[in-house]
């Protein structure tokens, strides 16, 4: 196993701090200093490892979507049918290395920041994309076509809609109880209608 490089602990440092600061001051007026501050650093050396904002900012929201995907993987490991891989799509999007009060506010400011800042829009999309190819994959299997894309917009906008209030919470997530939600909530649109 090799050694962490002091550049990477500077990057998660500062990533941290970012998360931090832009939870606590909102990203559209916190500034290089702020967040260099909360790391205990100066805001040159955001220049120096980022170049700026937007570019730290970025990275901070690569950090956040490998968190979700790595979650995904992780419980894809285990899933053996399609509804085990759709809950565990649903489940990744709450675990609980991501779904915190301060990494939900980050994504809301992210999303809404995205339609102004190419970099953004792009890590939006390429992330949208990742969610809702996982979940048409998963509905293929468990409903009829003429179904599937309802299904899907449902629970990618109750997903969502979750984060915004968690974005918004005075008092501490409980990721598991986010969870057994998700999957009540994913059951009950699964349901056949007569």
């Amino acid at each position: 196993m090799g050694r962490t490089r002091i550049r990477d602990i500077r990057h998660q440092e500062l990533i941290e701090a970012t998360i931090t600061a832009v939870h606590q001051r909102g990203y559209a007026v916190v500034t290089m200093a702020e967040i260099a501050a909360e790391a205990g650093a100066t805001a040159a050396s955001i220049n120096y490892y980022f170049g700026s904002k937007e570019k730290l900012m970025e990275a901070t929201m690569r950090r956040l979507m490998t968190l979700l995907k790595d979650a995904m993987l992780e419980r894809y490991a285990v899933a053996r049918t399609p509804h085990d891989r759709l809950i565990a799509v649903l489940d990744a999007n709450f675990s609980d290395r991501l779904y915190t009060i301060e990494q939900c506010s980050v994504w809301v400011q992210f999303w809404g920041s995205a339609p102004y800042v190419p970099p953004l829009a792009r890590l939006h999309r390429i992330n949208r994309a990742r969610v809702t190819a996982h979940v048409r994959a998963e509905l293929r299997s468990l409903l009829p076509e003429n179904r599937r894309e309802t299904v899907r917009e449902a629970l990618q906008s109750y997903m969502d809609g979750v984060w915004l209030e968690a974005a918004q919470s005075a008092v501490a997530l409980d990721p598991s109880r986010a969870r057994t939600e998700a999957r009540k909530v994913a059951n009950l649109l699964l349901q056949r209608y007569e």
